[in-house]
């Protein structure tokens, strides 16, 4: 059986690791070099590196620090943040990144997907959403959750796995930081649509609603988080031991 990965979210700002409630109150939080060795010495399966103003404030991602962070693990490493062309997947994957996540720079250029699966495989390629609910349906979101782009989310990530797109990271701004449970509502519809790998984000606040995340949707192969790591309210070997005992496969340490 395929194990469940645990996969901790640097969201880097102005070079340092930060984290916010439904995308808003950024507070600062440590080093994404040194928070990211942790990481990757303390039993992630993987790491994920977003530069989160790169889109909005209209620039490339920032470079040095990602290959400080890339230097310093032994873990696949997804990065994303200003990704808008060819040039840009490949100057992050030279900086050591595994996977390269796209996201508004996909809402620009669609045919990206399409292009970027064809030059480096599907498997290189993951499309991050930014969703949330709007007049009862998901909608996504661009520029960091600020933009309501009008595209609904789940025909959005379909047609995102038709071009190419080997992977989704799905954020929900609804439970983003907000510590309730992961958006299972919104995560069982991109589960029934799609064939690829689906990364849960956004409401992680405790253990349970991992086991609860996994034993819910058997069909979501990740759980990602942010704060609840970074502020050591969870401890990720703690969490893998308990997610195994309660029958849920995972890479121990």
């Amino acid at each position: 059986m395929i194990t469940k990965r645990i996969i901790p979210c640097l969201d880097v700002k102005d070079g340092r690791v930060v984290k916010g409630v439904n995308f808003q109150g950024l507070l600062d939080v440590s080093s994404p070099v040194s928070l990211g060795k942790f990481y990757s010495d303390n039993g992630a399966d993987e790491l994920v590196f977003y530069d989160i103003t790169a889109s909005s404030d209209g620039r490339a991602l920032f470079t040095d620090i990602l290959k400080e962070v890339a230097k310093t693990i032994f873990i696949p490493l997804t990065v994303g943040g200003g990704i808008n062309t060819l040039d840009d997947f490949d100057r992050v994957l030279k900086c050591g990144a595994d996977k390269v996540s796209v996201n508004s720079g996909a809402i620009k250029n669609p045919d990206l997907i399409y292009h970027a699966a064809k030059l480096y495989g599907d498997q290189c390629v993951v499309l991050s959403v930014d969703a949330k609910r709007v007049d009862g349906k998901f909608r996504v979101f661009a520029k960091g959750g600020r933009v309501d782009t009008g595209l609904d989310a789940i025909e959005w990530i379909k047609r995102g796995v038709d071009n190419g797109a080997g992977e989704i990271v799905l954020n929900s701004i609804d439970t983003d930081g907000v510590k309730n449970g992961f958006d299972l509502e919104m995560l069982d519809a991109v589960c029934k649509v799609v064939n690829v790998p689906v990364i849960a984000s956004g409401g992680a606040g405790s253990i349970e609603h991992f086991i609860t995340l996994f034993k819910t949707l058997p069909k979501v192969d990740a759980g990602l988080a942010a704060s609840i790591f970074h502020f050591g309210e969870v401890k990720i070997k703690d969490l893998k031991e308990e997610l195994y005992k309660n029958g849920i496969p995972m890479r121990l340490v």
